[in-house]
């Protein structure tokens, strides 16, 4: 497309005349499956962490299906206990968006929240205030995936494809898990 788009460019602005895009074609997508773990994987890789920290960030990328960008500029206000639910802001292409949180998730961050008092992240670096790093929680999924003796080089986007394929699995309409 963008190699089109570049040609029609070329033509209207050096060569000044309109090029009938309508004769050229554009090549066929590629479509690859996304990876996923199955559900005993999921356990497994969440079960083996010892990290309260790092039990919380991959439990709630998996439950609400978050985005690493998402999870890691999440703030105290984003959890809405009351609703049960979480607010995404400024998501993929700036849009906020509303997931529902699950009850033992809830309490899983209620047990952080308790033992690491947060400043400004919900997930925060070494220094408080400051966000935890996307290269720290991919290292952090990792050394899970190892632990769990998970051979497939998992990443946290794996989690993300996973929560929905599971959603799907268990009945769920696929426009309602796009939405």
């Amino acid at each position: 497309k963008q190699v089109v788009q570049s040609l029609k460019r070329f033509y209207e602005t050096i060569e000044k005349h309109d090029l009938d895009i309508s004769q050229l074609h554009y090549p066929k997508g590629v479509f690859h499956l996304p990876n996923v773990l199955s559900k005993q994987e999921i356990k497994e890789l969440l079960g083996c962490l010892t990290n309260l920290k790092h039990q919380a960030m991959l439990s709630l990328t998996y439950s609400c299906g978050l985005r690493v960008g998402e999870l890691l500029s999440l703030v105290h206000s984003d959890i809405d206990s009351r609703r049960m639910v979480v607010l995404v802001r400024n998501g993929k292409g700036n849009r906020d968006r509303i997931v529902p949180l699950s009850p033992k998730i809830l309490e899983l961050l209620r047990e952080y929240f308790s033992r690491y008092k947060p400043v400004k992240y919900l997930f925060e670096g070494v220094k408080p205030g400051e966000q935890y790093s996307n290269r720290s929680i991919q290292l952090v999924i990792k050394l899970a995936a190892e632990k769990a003796k998970i051979t497939r080089p998992v990443t946290m986007h794996w989690l993300r494809h996973s929560f929905a394929t599971h959603l799907h699995e268990s009945g769920v309409d696929i426009r309602y898990i796009q939405e």
